[in-house]
């Protein structure tokens, strides 16, 4: 199985994204998706699972989601810090006791094991920062270990 995981669209899927994305199973929106358009234009490759960013008004969306999908189960929240996680972050991680931290905002591409959990940021699909590129990343579960692609994209 594999999961699209992207963030910080901010308004703008670029084209490219439709390319790269296209046979995952999931589309995992760790927030600031912009207008509820986005989700629907993401709906166009794959199911997405998408919560709130912080610069998301207007749109209904969860601020956090749980999703499991082959035996792991995966947090989805916009702002993870994880170093000091927030006292939100932490009750989610106590109390939803994930294996994966799938989250944005930063704009920058992250990947760490902390804890026993994988905790992945895709960067921004379309106002990278840092001087990266925009990004997405498909993340495959198969029942072993999961194995993540980060992918930078061809700006559009």
């Amino acid at each position: 199985m594999q999961l699209g995981l992207i963030s910080d669209t901010h308004g703008h899927v670029p084209h490219s994204v439709h390319e790269t994305l296209a046979g995952v199973d999931y589309i995992l929106h760790a927030g600031d998706v912009g207008p509820m358009d986005i989700i629907t234009e993401l709906e166009a490759i794959a199911p997405v699972r998408a919560v709130l960013g912080n610069t998301d008004y207007g749109i209904t969306l969860p601020e956090s989601r749980v999703e499991e999908f082959w035996g792991e189960r995966i947090l989805i929240h916009h702002i993870v810090d994880v170093d000091y996680p927030s006292e939100i972050v932490r009750e989610l991680l106590k109390s939803e006791t994930p294996d994966i931290v799938v989250f944005g905002h930063t704009h920058v591409p992250f990947d760490d094991h902390r804890g026993g959990i994988l905790y992945i940021n895709p960067g921004s699909a379309s106002q990278p920062r840092g001087g990266t590129a925009p990004s997405v990343a498909i993340l495959e579960l198969s029942g072993e270990t999961p194995k993540l692609q980060s992918i930078a994209l061809q700006e559009s």
